[in-house]
């Protein structure tokens, strides 16, 4: 279990660098799933952790949310980083979003905002949104035959998306854009501000007190949109706290948009590298469930969460002590050979396609559905009026351990 390949594979979880080479990535997961699929994490400058890379395991610790919790390390962070979070946690002064929360508060906190993102709503929306994607394929075509597709298009068609939902103002969005961009950014050169632990926490405080004054607005003036329902929430006949109600703002609003990017813009990179895939979905738009389903299990925009033991227990045979965490490597679960038939093909008709991008259990991912529409919405957009399309030079990843995808989509191509 310890030979010198293994070893190597499991320091690749503690290098953000190794995201930008998914080949390097995949062979070492490849490599653990098949050799140590419970392994010892103990590599600066993180707190020591178990990394869980094999697709059961991840949804049985998913689904006992009594003996492996959230708090207090929802997140790989660097250990110094991590210190300062959880400090100001139990001040009652940092960042408390959704991820962070356990039940039965984490179940009340997400129904404040639970009916925006419901099949009914998500139908009310749908006009909506496939405006937007008609709007960006045509952007598309008037700064063509060139364009970086991830900065140009993918970026701001699920941002502009969210950001209207919550009801903020278009003057803001290039702000959200630039937050959202340090906040996950923060291991990569391109997006980080900063790399101290004052400066990442900083980027937070930023997003708290911008939404601090937007709560402060809603609840004098209701509006009618997300950001209202938001502020105006209450649990058990109480309003939440501002520290929540602000947090709770963060991740709709940065999550809402740049994991659906990723989805977009690696779905797009997949379609350039498998042109029969590209063809087949030409041919049969009626296979688009199913093709959004693969984009978002090739790229896995969120590559991983936390959880912390709440008693001694064991994984796979592997004893794990109470107050450990586990590392959930989605990334790893999404290309499970246990779980995934040929899982290194991109099949845009996978079925039955049981990824983990969107987590799984009480923590599933809010805004899934209005993903899934957006994805959906953009090719049904695009597929029917491309002509051609090739990449115009190398594909850039971003450093990074939790969120990440494309930065960069060089590509050339004609639309009717």
């Amino acid at each position: 279990m310890s030979t010198s390949a293994t070893v190597n594979a499991v320091k690749v979880l503690a290098d953000p660098t190794a995201y930008t080479n998914n080949k390097r990535l995949h062979a070492a997961l490849r490599q653990l799933r098949a050799s140590n699929p419970v392994a010892w994490v103990d590599h600066s400058p993180y707190h020591p952790f178990w990394a869980i890379t094999r697709h059961a395991d991840i949804v049985a610790i998913e689904r006992d949310n009594d003996l492996f919790i959230s708090a207090p390390r929802p997140l790989l962070t660097p250990a110094e980083a991590d210190d300062l979070r959880r400090a100001q946690e139990e001040a009652g002064t940092g960042m408390r979003t959704l991820v962070q929360m356990d039940d039965p508060h984490h179940r009340k906190v997400r129904a404040i905002g639970a009916n925006w993102f419901r099949p009914a709503a998500m139908r009310n929306l749908k006009v909506h949104v496939d405006h937007l994607a008609k709007r960006y394929v045509d952007k598309m075509r008037e700064i063509g035959p060139e364009c970086d597709f991830v900065t140009d298009i993918a970026v701001d068609f699920p941002l502009y998306v969210i950001l209207s939902l919550l009801g903020l103002p278009q003057s803001d969005f290039p702000r959200m854009r630039m937050l959202t961009q340090e906040m996950f950014g923060r291991d990569d050169a391109e997006y980080r501000r900063g790399q101290e632990p004052e400066t990442v926490l900083a980027v937070m405080q930023e997003f708290l007190n911008y939404f601090a004054t937007l709560t402060a607005s809603r609840r004098r003036k209701p509006t009618g949109d997300l950001a209202s329902a938001i502020a105006n929430g209450r649990i058990d006949g109480q309003p939440l706290p501002d520290i929540d109600t602000a947090s709770y703002y963060v991740i709709i609003a940065a999550a809402g948009h740049d994991t659906t990017k990723d989805a977009i813009s690696g779905g797009l990179h997949a379609l350039i590298e498998n042109p029969d895939e590209l063809e087949r979905l030409k041919q049969d738009i009626a296979l688009m469930p199913t093709a959004v389903e693969e984009m978002i299990r090739w790229t896995t925009p969120v590559k991983e969460f936390m959880r912390t033991a709440t008693a001694d227990t064991t994984v796979r045979g592997v004893d794990i002590a109470e107050g450990e965490s586990v590392y959930l490597a989605y990334v790893s679960g999404n290309r499970d050979e246990e779980v995934f038939d040929d899982p290194f093909r991109f099949d845009l008709g996978r079925d039955p396609n049981k990824h983990l991008a969107f987590g799984h259990g009480v923590h599933f991912c809010l805004g899934a559905a209005l993903a899934r529409m957006e994805i959906g919405s953009l090719y049904r957009e695009l597929l029917p009026r491309l002509e051609s399309i090739e990449l115009t030079g190398e594909p850039e990843l971003a450093a990074t351990t939790f969120v990440g995808g494309l930065k960069h989509l060089p590509i050339r191509y004609s639309l009717k």
